[in-house]
């Protein structure tokens, strides 16, 4: 697939692609994505819903904002950019985004999905992404290497040369505030997730080292209307490497929530 560069709309601040009619889905991409990360599932959904995908703050064309230290600080910012309920779906980063609108707004959310979403890392996992984002001086683009070997393997690929463009045209600044944040955030709290009015799907990758199969079965675990889903053989960037079988998984979800 071509990963080509969408028109954008203007929300309250933050840029969006937008397609489609009816019931409304806001997608949230990671940190130093943009929202064409979604493309596949935006081509899979709009024929059915009203599809917006945010580019987060400091990211694709959303402008950096300043005193971003918090997830809540990102969910207030996509708070402003939709109105009326919606099924929120978030990957990574925007996974932890998605469960803290929930969390908070339960009246702007229909149904929830965290894709690979992280959950109480371990010491030695909180560590080593804490030093990568100390690395990090918000002025210069911060190799992508490592973080393209994280979630592709060595491997080339069109997905993961999307992905270098997009980790290398991102704001320093911006990318820096997010990675921070994602670093430092230990994931939905058990209280949070044990409280939480909608139905949940949490998917993740079954090659996953990271937002692994274990800390989604746990939070669906703990969520009343809970439910996990592992993808065989997928990691990562599983919506841009496996998706027909996550674009399968958010249809009948949306179809169940939104009906």
């Amino acid at each position: 697939m071509t990963w080509t560069i969408r028109r954008r709309f203007e929300r309250s601040g933050l840029a969006a692609i937008e397609a489609g009619e009816g019931a409304q889905i806001v997608l949230l991409h990671g940190v130093g994505l943009r929202a064409e990360a979604w493309n596949r599932q935006i081509d899979a959904l709009s024929g059915q819903y009203h599809v917006i995908a945010l580019d987060m703050p400091g990211h694709g064309g959303s402008a950096v904002r300043q005193n971003m230290t918090g997830v809540s600080d990102y969910g207030d910012a996509v708070l402003a950019a939709f109105e009326g309920p919606a099924l929120i779906v978030g990957h990574s980063m925007g996974a932890m985004i998605a469960l803290d609108l929930a969390a908070r707004a339960p009246q702007r959310v229909q149904g929830v999905v965290a894709l690979n979403a992280i959950f109480e890392r371990s010491s030695a996992a909180a560590e080593a992404v804490q030093n990568r984002a100390a690395e990090l001086d918000g002025v210069t683009v911060a190799d992508p290497t490592g973080a393209l070997d994280r979630w592709f393997g060595p491997e080339m690929s069109d997905d993961r040369e999307a992905c270098r463009d997009w980790l290398c045209s991102v704001t320093p600044s911006g990318y820096k505030a997010a990675y921070t944040v994602f670093a430092h955030d230990p994931g939905p709290r058990r209280a949070a997730l044990s409280a939480l009015e909608c139905p949940a799907l949490f998917l993740t990758g079954a090659l996953e080292p990271n937002s692994t199969p274990a800390m989604s079965e746990a939070m669906a675990a703990l969520t009343p209307k809970g439910r996990a889903m592992i993808v065989p053989d997928a990691a990562h960037m599983m919506p841009m490497t496996h998706p027909e079988e996550v674009n399968r998984a958010l249809l009948e979800f949306a179809t169940e929530v939104l009906s």
